[in-house]
């Protein structure tokens, strides 16, 4: 007989010099290790900062720098440093925003550092839009410490939805109580607004409902998966908006004057929002002053609800920007010789950091508040 055929060793995967398996790369991480990825992120990055600065210096003329200047000097010193204080409180609550997409994303970056990220980018949000500020400073600062784009994103959601969930409660409050003055060519009476009201108020009733309900689980939509918080963070998330708001409208009633209801400086800012949110104009710019000067020209001279808004814009817009501008710039300076982190990793660190005693990682996060 023949001698028989040995019999085929089965297939290794290849191994490293210490004969272990090595680890298939990613499609990301094989993109990345090509030689034209620095230049390309290089590219990018510079195309993208000179858009910034082309956009920054867009709106700077569009602005009447010395209408604004009148109004700061007619307003007293104590009322701005008042004001100033309320505008520099309500961007530190905003920066809590992003603590909630770390809480279900884990994607191990510190609180602080988080809350600067939040920082930086929420006054680009205001004065350029949701797209430069809410998603690409967002995603440029995430990126260089290594968040992937899928945590990103759920950041960036969580953001968005805790910011609207305290608008809602207050429209709902604030239209139902008093029916402010509108613009001219606003066709919207005073009920029409309370049951606007209503329906924004029953969103957020809804979205606490679905929390308790569905007790942490997902919501899946056309395959893909909406997480929910426990109800207890989904009330955590509602009042720290609704707080942040009624703060945004303290500083335009303190520029106001006290013979303004704080109800109409409240009213200014919830107008304003939707608004320039409908008209797509950067910053609202224009907007925000038509709406503030109908509602606060009931009850002060239109110059001085004017003045008011001007000084609001001025403190709540203007003067975060350049800090925001200057603190992006120092980012991408002394980043500027660093790669980016890899996101992998990140998320790596995260499942050890979270491993319990066993060394295993808890299957689901646990129902509790952002720290």
């Amino acid at each position: 007989m023949p001698p028989a055929s040995p019999t085929p060793a089965p297939p290794q995967d290849p191994a490293d010099g210490a004969g272990r398996p090595r680890e298939k790369k990613s499609r990301w991480q094989r993109l990345r290790s090509q030689r034209w990825w620095p230049w390309a992120v290089t590219l990018v990055s510079g195309a993208f900062v000179v858009f910034v600065i082309t956009l920054l210096v867009r709106q700077a003329r569009n602005v009447d720098w010395g209408a604004v200047w009148d109004a700061f000097l007619a307003l007293p010193t104590p009322t701005l440093l008042t004001a100033a204080a309320l505008a520099l409180a309500s961007h530190a609550i905003y920066g809590t925003f992003d603590l909630f997409g770390r809480y279900f994303t884990r994607h191990g970056l510190s609180v602080g550092r988080t809350m600067g990220i939040t920082l930086i980018a929420y006054p680009f949000t205001l004065n350029l839009g949701s797209i430069i500020g809410g998603v690409s400073v967002r995603y440029r600062l995430y990126s260089r410490q290594g968040v992937s784009v899928g945590a990103i994103g759920q950041v960036i959601g969580q953001s968005i939805v805790t910011n609207w969930l305290g608008y809602f409660v207050l429209a709902g409050a604030v239209f139902w109580m008093w029916s402010p003055k509108l613009p001219e060519g606003w066709h919207v009476g005073p009920q029409e607004l309370r049951w606007a009201g209503t329906a924004l108020a029953a969103l957020t009733v809804a979205y606490v409902a679905a929390c308790a309900v569905r007790r942490g689980r997902p919501i899946a939509w056309r395959g893909h998966d909406f997480p929910l918080p426990d109800w207890r963070v989904a009330l955590l998330q509602v009042a720290v908006s609704t707080v942040n708001w009624a703060v945004m409208g303290g500083a335009v009633w303190v520029l106001a004057g006290r013979d303004t209801p704080y109800a109409a400086a409240l009213a200014t800012v919830l107008l304003g929002a939707v608004a320039g949110l409908v008209s797509r104009i950067p910053a609202g710019l224009g907007v925000l002053e038509a709406v503030g000067t109908a509602v606060l020209s009931a009850y002060i001279p239109t110059s001085q609800a004017l003045a008011a808004v001007l000084a609001y814009r001025a403190l709540y817009f203007f003067a975060p920007l350049v800090l925001a501008a200057l603190a992006f710039g120092a980012v991408e300076w002394f980043g500027r010789g660093a790669p980016a982190k890899s996101g992998d990793g990140a998320e790596a660190e995260t499942e050890e950091a979270d491993a319990g005693p066993s060394g295993n990682a808890p299957a689901a996060a646990p129902s509790k508040a952002p720290a």
